[in-house]
Protein backbone atom coordinates (compact mmCIF):
# COMPACT_ATOMS: atom_id res chain seq x y z
CA UNK A 1 0.00 0.00 0.00
CA UNK A 2 1.71 3.65 -0.92
CA UNK A 3 2.23 5.61 1.91
CA UNK A 4 0.14 9.29 1.96
CA UNK A 5 2.05 12.25 2.08
CA UNK A 6 0.30 15.45 2.77
CA UNK A 7 2.24 18.53 3.24
CA UNK A 8 0.15 21.97 4.70
CA UNK A 9 1.36 25.45 4.39
CA UNK A 10 -1.17 28.28 5.33
CA UNK A 11 0.40 31.44 5.37
CA UNK A 12 -2.05 34.33 6.93
CA UNK A 13 -0.98 37.73 5.62
CA UNK A 14 -2.14 40.83 7.35
CA UNK A 15 -2.49 44.55 6.60
CA UNK A 16 -3.23 47.23 8.75
CA UNK A 17 -6.31 45.36 11.06
CA UNK A 18 -7.25 43.52 7.66
CA UNK A 19 -6.63 39.15 7.97
CA UNK A 20 -7.11 37.15 4.51
CA UNK A 21 -8.19 33.85 5.58
CA UNK A 22 -7.08 30.75 2.95
CA UNK A 23 -9.29 28.38 2.19
CA UNK A 24 -9.58 24.82 3.93
CA UNK A 25 -8.83 21.77 1.96
CA UNK A 26 -9.41 18.49 3.39
CA UNK A 27 -6.32 16.34 2.87
CA UNK A 28 -6.17 13.71 0.57
CA UNK A 29 -4.34 10.36 0.33
CA UNK A 30 -1.21 10.82 -2.43
CA UNK A 31 -0.71 14.66 -2.70
CA UNK A 32 0.76 17.36 -1.42
CA UNK A 33 -0.91 21.01 -0.25
CA UNK A 34 1.23 23.85 -0.39
CA UNK A 35 1.64 27.39 -0.38
CA UNK A 36 4.09 30.01 -1.19
CA UNK A 37 4.53 33.38 -2.16
CA UNK A 38 5.11 36.05 -4.82
CA UNK A 39 5.78 39.34 -5.93
CA UNK A 40 6.27 41.49 -8.84
CA UNK A 41 7.07 45.11 -8.79
CA UNK A 42 5.76 47.58 -11.70
CA UNK A 43 6.23 50.84 -12.37
CA UNK A 44 3.41 53.84 -10.96
CA UNK A 45 1.38 54.68 -14.05
CA UNK A 46 -0.62 57.06 -12.46
CA UNK A 47 0.70 60.85 -10.19
CA UNK A 48 -1.75 61.40 -7.56
CA UNK A 49 -1.60 65.25 -6.44
CA UNK A 50 -3.93 65.88 -3.51
CA UNK A 51 -4.48 68.95 -2.17
CA UNK A 52 -6.32 70.42 0.88
CA UNK A 53 -8.05 73.93 1.04
CA UNK A 54 -9.40 75.31 3.67
CA UNK A 55 -10.94 79.31 4.42
CA UNK A 56 -12.30 81.07 7.46
CA UNK A 57 -14.38 84.07 7.26
CA UNK A 58 -17.28 86.11 9.00
CA UNK A 59 -20.10 84.84 6.91
CA UNK A 60 -20.56 81.32 5.23
CA UNK A 61 -20.77 83.28 2.04
CA UNK A 62 -17.94 84.80 2.26
CA UNK A 63 -16.06 81.76 3.20
CA UNK A 64 -17.10 79.72 -0.13
CA UNK A 65 -16.42 82.90 -2.44
CA UNK A 66 -12.81 82.16 -0.80
CA UNK A 67 -12.68 78.78 -1.54
CA UNK A 68 -13.99 79.19 -4.84
CA UNK A 69 -11.40 81.67 -5.87
CA UNK A 70 -8.75 79.29 -4.67
CA UNK A 71 -10.05 76.28 -6.88
CA UNK A 72 -10.30 78.36 -9.83
CA UNK A 73 -6.96 79.16 -9.34
CA UNK A 74 -6.68 75.14 -9.60
CA UNK A 75 -8.00 75.48 -12.84
CA UNK A 76 -5.81 77.89 -13.97
CA UNK A 77 -2.87 76.31 -12.91
CA UNK A 78 -4.11 73.29 -14.91
CA UNK A 79 -5.13 74.82 -18.31
CA UNK A 80 -1.93 77.19 -18.22
CA UNK A 81 -0.15 73.30 -18.47
CA UNK A 82 -2.58 72.16 -21.03
CA UNK A 83 -4.22 69.97 -18.78
CA UNK A 84 -7.97 69.20 -18.99
CA UNK A 85 -9.97 70.43 -15.61
CA UNK A 86 -11.58 67.22 -15.70
CA UNK A 87 -8.61 65.40 -14.49
CA UNK A 88 -8.92 66.41 -10.85
CA UNK A 89 -11.49 65.37 -8.75
CA UNK A 90 -13.24 66.90 -5.66
CA UNK A 91 -13.35 64.52 -2.58
CA UNK A 92 -15.75 66.36 -0.37
CA UNK A 93 -16.97 70.00 0.32
CA UNK A 94 -17.84 71.09 4.24
CA UNK A 95 -18.94 74.41 5.73
CA UNK A 96 -18.30 74.34 9.61
CA UNK A 97 -18.87 77.12 12.29
CA UNK A 98 -16.66 78.48 14.25
CA UNK A 99 -16.79 79.33 18.05
CA UNK A 100 -15.48 81.33 20.75
CA UNK A 101 -16.82 79.47 24.34
CA UNK A 102 -15.65 82.20 26.12
CA UNK A 103 -17.49 84.42 27.80
CA UNK A 104 -20.05 82.64 25.89
CA UNK A 105 -20.79 80.37 22.87
CA UNK A 106 -20.89 82.59 19.80
CA UNK A 107 -20.03 81.66 16.07
CA UNK A 108 -16.90 84.14 15.28
CA UNK A 109 -17.11 82.87 11.89
CA UNK A 110 -16.83 79.94 9.04
CA UNK A 111 -14.55 77.47 7.62
CA UNK A 112 -15.05 76.05 4.48
CA UNK A 113 -12.94 72.81 3.47
CA UNK A 114 -12.55 70.65 0.33
CA UNK A 115 -9.76 68.71 -1.23
CA UNK A 116 -8.87 67.93 -4.66
CA UNK A 117 -7.12 65.24 -6.55
CA UNK A 118 -5.10 65.90 -9.71
CA UNK A 119 -4.50 62.81 -11.65
CA UNK A 120 -1.56 62.84 -13.81
CA UNK A 121 -0.06 59.63 -16.27
CA UNK A 122 2.35 62.62 -18.05
CA UNK A 123 5.08 62.64 -15.15
CA UNK A 124 6.95 65.35 -16.76
CA UNK A 125 4.37 67.60 -15.70
CA UNK A 126 4.25 67.00 -12.03
CA UNK A 127 7.04 69.58 -11.33
CA UNK A 128 6.00 72.43 -12.95
CA UNK A 129 2.08 72.05 -11.72
CA UNK A 130 3.33 71.38 -7.95
CA UNK A 131 5.64 74.04 -7.99
CA UNK A 132 2.90 76.54 -9.93
CA UNK A 133 0.06 75.22 -7.07
CA UNK A 134 2.45 76.01 -3.92
CA UNK A 135 3.21 79.21 -6.10
CA UNK A 136 -0.71 80.07 -5.92
CA UNK A 137 -0.15 79.35 -2.29
CA UNK A 138 -4.54 78.32 -2.18
CA UNK A 139 -3.67 74.90 -0.10
CA UNK A 140 -2.47 73.72 3.39
CA UNK A 141 -1.12 70.94 2.21
CA UNK A 142 -0.01 69.13 -1.08
CA UNK A 143 0.84 65.52 -1.32
CA UNK A 144 2.57 63.46 -4.00
CA UNK A 145 2.16 59.73 -4.36
CA UNK A 146 2.17 57.09 -7.26
CA UNK A 147 -0.28 54.55 -7.69
CA UNK A 148 -0.31 51.80 -10.26
CA UNK A 149 -4.13 51.90 -11.73
CA UNK A 150 -3.97 49.06 -14.10
CA UNK A 151 -3.51 46.23 -11.61
CA UNK A 152 -4.17 42.86 -13.91
CA UNK A 153 -0.60 42.73 -15.76
CA UNK A 154 1.03 42.80 -12.15
CA UNK A 155 -1.38 40.43 -10.39
CA UNK A 156 -0.52 37.93 -12.91
CA UNK A 157 2.97 38.10 -12.98
CA UNK A 158 2.88 37.94 -9.16
CA UNK A 159 0.44 34.96 -9.36
CA UNK A 160 2.98 33.29 -12.03
CA UNK A 161 5.38 33.96 -9.23
CA UNK A 162 4.03 32.86 -6.12
CA UNK A 163 3.33 29.17 -8.49
CA UNK A 164 6.24 28.56 -9.74
CA UNK A 165 7.55 28.70 -6.07
CA UNK A 166 4.60 26.71 -4.93
CA UNK A 167 5.68 23.61 -7.63
CA UNK A 168 9.44 23.81 -6.65
CA UNK A 169 8.09 23.32 -3.29
CA UNK A 170 5.75 19.81 -4.13
CA UNK A 171 8.64 18.72 -6.76
CA UNK A 172 11.07 18.71 -3.81
CA UNK A 173 8.72 16.98 -1.46
CA UNK A 174 7.61 14.76 -4.25
CA UNK A 175 11.47 14.07 -5.16
CA UNK A 176 12.27 13.64 -1.24
CA UNK A 177 10.05 10.88 -1.06
CA UNK A 178 10.55 8.88 -3.95
CA UNK A 179 7.34 10.06 -5.83
CA UNK A 180 6.94 12.00 -8.66
CA UNK A 181 4.71 15.20 -9.03
CA UNK A 182 1.66 14.55 -10.46
CA UNK A 183 -1.51 17.39 -11.76
CA UNK A 184 -2.29 20.28 -10.17
CA UNK A 185 -5.96 18.85 -8.44
CA UNK A 186 -6.47 22.69 -6.60
CA UNK A 187 -5.53 25.73 -6.32
CA UNK A 188 -6.66 29.00 -4.80
CA UNK A 189 -5.11 32.72 -5.51
CA UNK A 190 -4.88 35.85 -3.09
CA UNK A 191 -3.41 38.99 -4.59
CA UNK A 192 -2.68 42.27 -2.95
CA UNK A 193 -0.95 45.57 -3.39
CA UNK A 194 1.11 46.77 -0.53
CA UNK A 195 -0.07 49.66 1.27
CA UNK A 196 2.00 52.68 1.07
CA UNK A 197 1.85 55.48 3.89
CA UNK A 198 2.58 59.15 2.14
CA UNK A 199 2.93 61.75 4.77
CA UNK A 200 1.66 65.64 3.52
CA UNK A 201 4.23 68.38 2.68
CA UNK A 202 3.24 71.73 3.59
CA UNK A 203 2.68 73.62 -0.29
CA UNK A 204 3.21 76.70 1.72
CA UNK A 205 7.02 76.23 2.63
CA UNK A 206 7.73 75.51 -1.34
CA UNK A 207 6.86 78.94 -1.98
CA UNK A 208 9.42 80.53 0.31
CA UNK A 209 12.34 79.75 -2.03
CA UNK A 210 13.91 82.63 -3.58
CA UNK A 211 12.12 84.07 -6.55
CA UNK A 212 15.69 84.77 -8.29
CA UNK A 213 17.10 80.55 -7.81
CA UNK A 214 16.10 78.15 -10.16
CA UNK A 215 16.32 75.00 -8.48
CA UNK A 216 14.99 71.35 -9.89
CA UNK A 217 11.77 70.02 -8.50
CA UNK A 218 12.24 67.71 -6.17
CA UNK A 219 11.06 64.94 -8.22
CA UNK A 220 12.77 65.47 -11.39
CA UNK A 221 16.05 63.21 -12.42
CA UNK A 222 14.49 60.62 -9.98
CA UNK A 223 12.63 57.57 -10.63
CA UNK A 224 8.87 56.60 -9.06
CA UNK A 225 9.62 53.91 -6.53
CA UNK A 226 7.64 51.10 -7.57
CA UNK A 227 4.73 49.76 -6.61
CA UNK A 228 4.76 46.22 -5.22
CA UNK A 229 2.15 43.55 -6.31
CA UNK A 230 2.23 40.30 -4.08
CA UNK A 231 -0.06 37.50 -4.25
CA UNK A 232 -0.43 33.71 -2.18
CA UNK A 233 -0.95 30.38 -4.35
CA UNK A 234 -2.28 27.30 -2.09
CA UNK A 235 -1.79 24.22 -4.85
CA UNK A 236 -2.85 21.02 -4.35
CA UNK A 237 -0.70 18.31 -6.47
CA UNK A 238 -1.18 14.50 -7.01
CA UNK A 239 1.85 12.43 -6.36
CA UNK A 240 2.47 9.40 -8.76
Amino acid sequence: MKSAFVLSAILVFSIGMFAQEHPAVTAQPNTVYVGADGKFEAAPDTAHVQMNLSVQDDSPQAAYQRASKNVDQVRQVLRANGLDTKLATVGFLSVQPIYEWKPKQRVIGYRVTTDVTLKLRDFSKIGPITQQLAEANVSETQTLNYVLENMDEAKNHAVEDAYRRARNSAETVARASGRALGDLSYASVDTFENPRIVMPRMARAMSAASPNAAPPAPTEDFTPQTVTVTAHVNALFNLK
